[in-house]
């Protein structure tokens, strides 16, 4: 009955966590990564996640979180000589304008993370400060720096209209 419950639970709920992942990560592939592994440590927990009763929040915040940790593992990485391709890059954004397409891939990860969790996650600032795992200070500093290089992207004609 648990494993039926768990993936009703993913068929129901898969389009949109990768939609969220996708936002976050601004990459297909990333994505499903990410979403694959909060999903299976959600199934780990699977009893005590259903009886608090909101299954969907745990597995976006854990997707957050996981984002947070695979940039801060990128970050100690070792750059290479030439650019990888990354022709998936604007796949997740497909339906979006090209200025705001444009204007997502120009974050920083920790900047998307903070929008999106502010803008698609509708969550006030100490909520954010949650699951970003810092003060509230510091994802004021990333919506107003992510919000701002956004804006730069806004094309002229619909700035003033």
């Amino acid at each position: 009955m648990r494993r039926q419950e768990f993936e009703e639970f993913v068929d129901g709920e898969l389009p949109r966590l990768l939609g969220y992942a996708r936002a976050l990560t601004g990459s297909e592939h990333d994505a499903w990564d990410l979403t694959q592994d909060a999903l299976i440590r959600t199934s780990r927990r699977w009893r005590r996640i259903r009886r608090d009763g909101n299954p969907g929040a745990y597995v976006r915040v854990t997707i957050a979180r996981l984002n947070i940790d695979r940039y801060r593992r990128t970050r100690r990485e070792v750059l290479v000589s030439e650019v990888p391709d990354s022709t998936d890059r604007a796949a997740p954004y497909d339906g979006l304008d090209a200025w705001l397409r444009d204007g997502l891939l120009s974050l920083t990860p920790r900047q998307r993370t903070a929008v999106v969790l502010r803008y698609v996650d509708d969550l006030d600032l100490a909520g954010i400060a949650e699951v970003m795992q810092c003060s509230t200070g510091t994802v004021k500093s990333h919506l107003s720096r992510g919000l701002d290089r956004l804006r730069e992207h806004i094309p002229e004609e619909d700035r003033h209209g």
